[in-house]
């Protein structure tokens, strides 16, 4: 990417419109306006996410998340453009089974919360999928990449065992769901 911003407010957005990377303007409330800020919101919360205390191994996962996200965030801003691939998504379902092999069996839904870094990853987890619902959408009378969809899909189903990771290195369980409270 050559551009570089030196100037942050260009007043050209006053209307209700933003441009895209290819150039042209659209609305500022556009699907694939919304499926961007909903991609830059995920790298926000993976952001705060990453100022807990996290397993070092975590912490470099996310680093590498957020540079893809970025780079989603790219794909979107220039229809036409493919940045995330077929790679980005087999890291993350490499990463989905080396973190779930050593996590106990589920015997039932687990709520969000445990320790401040797993609710951090469960709230990654519910962004995630409002961006992944966003993509979709623009996807339905855009073109989107197909690995730019699994991408957001597998990195949601991550950040649930991400969750369950960071209570377990805490000490903590999980928050289990449990049928007599709901009564």
């Amino acid at each position: 990417m050559a551009t570089r911003l030196s100037v942050i407010a260009t007043r050209t957005g006053d209307t209700g419109t933003t441009g895209l990377g290819d150039g042209s303007r659209v609305d500022k409330n556009a699907p694939r306006i919304e499926a961007m800020g909903n991609v830059d919101e995920l790298n926000s919360v993976i952001g705060l996410l990453r100022t807990e205390p996290l397993p070092e191994d975590v912490d470099a996962l996310f680093s590498r998340v957020q540079n893809d996200l970025f780079d989603l965030g790219a794909e979107l801003c220039i229809p036409g453009h493919i940045a995330v691939n077929e790679a980005h998504v087999t890291f993350l379902d490499q990463s989905l089974e080396r973190y779930n092999a050593d996590l106990t069996r589920l015997k039932e839904f687990i709520l969000p919360g445990g320790c401040r870094g797993a609710a951090l990853a469960h709230l990654a987890r519910t962004v995630c999928r409002r961006a992944e619902r966003s993509v979709v959408a623009v996807g339905r009378s855009e073109a989107i990449s197909t690995p730019a969809r699994q991408y957001l899909n597998r990195l949601s189903d991550l950040c649930f065992v991400i969750a369950r990771v960071l209570n377990r290195e805490a000490g903590q369980n999980d928050v289990m769901w449990s049928r007599e409270s709901s009564a």
